[in-house]
């Protein structure tokens, strides 16, 4: 599993967290994406939990863990920042 396939995962988690907060918002959009490769994943499905850590009125700061599934370890750590155009 490429490393591309693993940022689009959290990124996709990212959007999902974002968007179950605020809303269905056009041209909420990825401002920043920062990924920690932590080990090669396995041939199995990938899993990314996602979460927030600041909700702005412009710019949403999240988290997501990415898992190789029935594996132990994170396969990468992924922090990101979502523009959130105003209303």
């Amino acid at each position: 599993i490429s490393g591309p396939a693993v940022m689009a995962l959290a990124d996709l988690a990212m959007y999902a967290v974002v968007l179950s907060l605020i809303g269905r918002v056009e041209l909420a959009v990825t401002t920043n994406l920062n990924v920690n490769f932590l080990r090669k994943p396995g041939q199995v499905d990938m899993i990314a939990e996602g979460s927030i850590l600041k909700l702005g009125k412009r710019l949403a700061v999240t988290a997501v863990d990415v898992y190789s599934e029935g594996q132990d370890g994170l396969v990468a750590h992924v922090t990101g920042t979502y523009s959130i155009p105003p209303r």
